[in-house]
């Protein structure tokens, strides 16, 4: 258990690891219904959408988490008027923007002349620096989300139901539309610090596409995934501290694996449901 534990027994460890089970928790919530409603291009879309604000922020000397948001709130927003005004589909506009915004965030971080380091914190964070001020921002951060979940949760269950049906039950669609576009952008950019805005996605998606395999309920589906959320930073720490790794992209690798093993055994067992039940109708 020594090769296990003695990672945690440095504060700056111990911090990761409070930080990623917040992020984690954050993630199972705004994640689950990201999953349930197919929108896992928006959450990448946002997380790309954060770079340009974010580098700015470095460059002038800003809080970084205040360029991230503003940057976010911006692609949010853009993606809406593109809608609108210019009848372009969902995934158009996103893809329209994701791009505009990503290369952006470059020129700015390459007209600073520092692109390589800069760019490197961008993308992949930095979740052994978590500090506790992130810590108090991430803990706002989880209350608010899990929040305004609980708040708008017969909203969003309508909206992913049917739109139709939201609007003739006076659940506001568009208000429901409005709060999940909100909770995902707080979970990218709080989640920021932790895996950085390249790997963001695969903590926000992957622990919910593992707890759905198990669970039926969307409440349930929130609580494991965070569970496999939480489980990956811890194996993903221990991981990056004994095979000298980037501990974002292990974390988020972890993960991914974990969504892929719980499709694998869940596979599994069906199949042998199947064949068990096969071999009990044919003796019968």
């Amino acid at each position: 258990m020594t090769a296990l534990t003695d990672p945690f027994a440095l504060e700056f460890v111990q911090r990761a690891m409070l930080g990623g089970t917040l992020v984690a928790i954050l993630c199972a919530v705004a994640g689950t219904w990201v999953v349930v409603r197919g929108m896992a291009f928006l959450g990448e879309a946002l997380a790309h959408g954060m770079l340009p604000g974010v580098a700015l922020a470095t460059v002038l000397g800003l809080p970084v988490l205040l360029g991230a948001a503003a940057s976010a709130v911006a692609m949010s927003l853009g993606i809406g008027a593109l809608r609108r005004r210019a009848k372009l589909s969902y995934d158009t506009s996103i893809g329209l923007l994701f791009v505009g915004m990503l290369a952006l965030g470059v020129i700015v971080i390459s007209h600073a002349g520092s692109f390589a380091t800069d760019a490197t914190a961008i993308l992949f964070g930095d979740i052994l620096a978590i500090g506790v001020d992130d810590l108090v921002v991430l803990a706002i951060a989880v209350v608010i989300g899990v929040g305004a979940a609980a708040l708008a949760h017969r909203s969003l269950v309508a909206l992913a139901v049917d739109e139709r049906v939201a609007r003739v039950l006076g659940l506001a669609p568009r208000l429901a539309q409005t709060v999940l576009v909100g909770l995902v952008t707080l979970a990218v950019v709080a989640s920021y610090q932790a895996v950085g805005s390249l790997l963001v996605v695969g903590l926000l998606v992957a622990p919910a596409v593992a707890a759905r395999q198990w669970t039926t309920r969307l409440g349930s589906t929130m609580v494991l995934a965070a569970v496999i959320g939480t489980a990956a930073v811890a194996v993903g720490l221990v991981v990056s501290w004994h095979a000298a790794t980037a501990a974002g992209a292990t974390i988020a690798a972890t993960a991914i694996a974990a969504a892929g093993l719980s499709w694998a055994v869940r596979g599994v067992i069906v199949a042998m449901r199947r064949r068990t039940a096969s071999l009990v109708l044919s003796s019968a």
